[in-house]
């Protein structure tokens, strides 16, 4: 385990629970390779902040690499919806590379 994650893992333990501490632990273990556990923690985020579009599309990459492809799925849909909703356009594109690319697959 890298000393970033040691420590953001450390800060979770102590008590400190909140969307970036989750998005941050979810972006960490998924560049560790250890997707479900970033599905995991990025699932919180989205009960913490449903509103995160960030969280969302990083959410549907983890599925995705845990092959879970269905759940992907409905996250980019869900993400999408809610990157429009709130006229974060970006993200919302970059969902819809990713779900078309799952759709093809």
């Amino acid at each position: 385990m890298s000393l970033q994650l040691e420590s953001l893992e450390r800060m979770l333990a102590n008590g400190q629970d909140n969307a970036l501490l989750r998005y941050s632990l979810g972006t960490a273990w998924l560049q560790a390779g250890d997707a479900e556990r970033a599905a995991t923690h990025l699932a919180r985020v989205l009960e913490q902040d449903p509103g995160y579009s960030a969280a969302w599309k990083l959410y549907g990459k983890a599925l995705a690499a845990a092959g879970q492809v269905d759940a992907a799925r409905a996250a980019y849909r869900k993400g999408i919806t809610v990157a429009e909703d709130k006229g974060d356009l970006q993200a919302a594109k970059e969902m819809r590379v990713f779900l078309r690319r799952l759709e093809r697959a």
